[in-house]
């Protein structure tokens, strides 16, 4: 099966936790091996406040991983993360194949 490129945008609860995001991420990338996932890159974004509070939380920590995964990998990630209480929202889209250099 073939892998395509993905861009995942993760918001983490990290309200009341005193390790922070760090430990957080650190885990999440494990779950994203685990799957078969070649993570490409982890972008720390620090956090931020909603626009539009349609939960119980007002601010998140935002963080984008770019990674390539099978699509049936992706769908397990997605179920994991959906009944995972670190993690508060999640987006993903897919990516153009990365060019290769000439």
């Amino acid at each position: 099966m073939s892998k395509y490129r993905y861009e995942g945008l993760l918001i983490l609860n990290v309200k009341g936790k005193e390790d922070g995001a760090q430990k957080i991420i650190d885990r999440i990338e494990k779950d994203f091996k685990a799957e078969g996932c070649e993570v490409e890159s982890v972008q720390k974004m620090d956090t931020r406040h909603f626009s539009y509070v349609a939960g119980d939380l007002d601010s998140g920590f935002y963080v984008n991983f770019v990674f390539k995964a099978a699509p049936a990998s992706l769908d397990k990630l997605k179920a994991k993360f959906k009944l995972d209480g670190d993690v508060y929202r999640q987006q993903y889209g897919r990516l153009a194949a990365k060019a290769k250099a000439a």
